[in-house]
């Protein structure tokens, strides 16, 4: 087993355990980003929910971030439209990708439902190129079930 794996799985038990007897979506997400961006030290870890016909910055940790993005647009809107997680290895390489940050390189965004509808996505960029795999995309995907069934 990879170190990246043996992180993952600390970091959801972790997760778990954060947001067993919390209610509170806000602090739910806020300690999310946290947890993940502590474990893993990602450039960017965020969450943006679907407000109307728009993602909404939500809870994040790092550099200052756009506020809002349209539906299908950059790398957050596409996977809101697609309702599917997309992994980016060169984020100058996806056509609208919404540059927040120039040192933002590569990039995943898991959409988060609430009853099979998209209300949100998790985004993590790194600083580096090709940086997300589908080791990240399971795990982060597994966090996102945690989340999903507290809504359900």
């Amino acid at each position: 087993m990879k170190l990246k794996e043996r992180k993952y799985i600390l970091l959801n038990k972790e997760i778990k355990s954060l947001i067993h007897s919390e209610t509170n979506f806000i602090a739910n997400l806020a300690n999310i980003c946290a947890a993940i961006k502590d474990k893993f030290n990602f450039y960017w870890v965020g969450f943006y929910l679907v407000e109307k016909d728009e993602l909404i910055l939500g809870p994040f940790q790092g550099t200052v971030a756009c506020t809002r993005i349209q539906k299908g647009k950059g790398v957050c809107g596409t996977s809101w439209k697609q309702n599917k997680t997309i992994l980016v290895d060169n984020v100058n390489k996806f056509e609208g990708h919404i540059a927040c940050s120039y040192l933002s390189k590569s990039e995943i965004v898991i959409p988060l439902r609430n009853k099979e509808k998209v209300i949100g996505v998790l985004d993590i960029d790194h600083d580096k190129y090709k940086s997300f795999d589908t080791i990240d995309k399971k795990y982060l995907e597994k966090i996102i079930k945690k989340l999903e069934k507290k809504l359900n």
